[in-house]
């Protein structure tokens, strides 16, 4: 387990708390793979009914640590088989989400069956601008959750939305204060809990729909994006990026 992943189970439910509020918890590879495994452990106990997904400090979840993520094949393995554990979990995703949630932390939401978002929620989608193309599901779910003109403007141009733009979209299902949002997804959590299990999850199976039009889409995501990571114009991001300078993408 990573010592930025925090586990908390209390009647029925499980926390995965994302734990490196210094980094606005950005991911590691160790970080993913110790989110991966509460998923299992969740998955494989029936006394545990519900995940809830939460970070702490300022942020959700800054993405990936891009550091890590360009220091070896790990990262980006280990991050592929986290949306593929978290689309793949079979009982019902809470989360609560305060401050940015870039990248992957908005991404994984899309797996989510309640999300519950803080009034300076933030949720960036910044692919394209470091030359790359959308993954866990995004280009499918993204235009059928928020309608394709917002999915557009957010895998496009990369631009953000906010929480109550996230709220008009669909995106969450509801805004709440701070200083009550993690209390209320535990609530919500909890009223999950109550419900009788077997017709709560032949619901949510029914809601999401056939597994394998996701599961085609993301392998294709992911065959695309793996060459885009060894791109001309994903080098000239990510040089830019840790140069702090804005990148230059030829044309022609």
């Amino acid at each position: 387990m990573s010592e930025h992943i925090a586990i908390i189970e209390d009647q029925g439910v499980m926390e995965i708390q994302i734990d490196r509020p210094d980094k606005k918890n950005a991911l590691t590879a160790a970080m993913y793979r110790a989110m991966i495994a509460a998923l299992a452990d969740a998955s494989a106990r029936p006394e545990i009914g519900v995940m809830l997904i939460a970070g702490r400090g300022d942020a959700f979840c800054a993405g990936n640590d891009i550091a890590d993520f360009m220091a070896g094949p790990e990262g980006g393995a280990a991050a592929f088989d986290f949306i593929q554990a978290i689309a793949a979990f079979d009982k019902p995703l809470v989360a609560a989400v305060q401050g940015l949630a870039v990248g992957v932390g908005t991404t994984m939401l899309f797996h989510c069956d309640l999300v519950y978002a803080a009034p300076d929620a933030r949720f960036v989608m910044p692919f394209v601008n470091l030359g790359l193309v959308p993954e866990a599901g995004s280009s499918l779910l993204a235009p059928a959750i928020l309608g394709h003109a917002k999915a557009a403007a957010m895998l496009l141009l990369g631009e953000p939305l906010d929480a109550q733009g996230a709220d008009s979209a669909g995106l969450v299902t509801g805004v709440v204060a701070a200083d009550l949002l993690l209390d209320h997804a535990r609530a919500r959590a909890a009223a999950l809990m109550a419900k009788p299990p077997q017709a709560l999850a032949a619901t949510r199976r029914l809601m999401k729909g056939d597994p394998a039009l996701l599961a085609r889409r993301m392998e294709e995501e992911a065959r695309l994006f793996r060459q885009a990571m060894a791109s001309p114009e994903a080098r000239e991001a990510f040089t830019a990026f840790f140069e702090k300078r804005a990148p230059v993408f030829p044309r022609g």
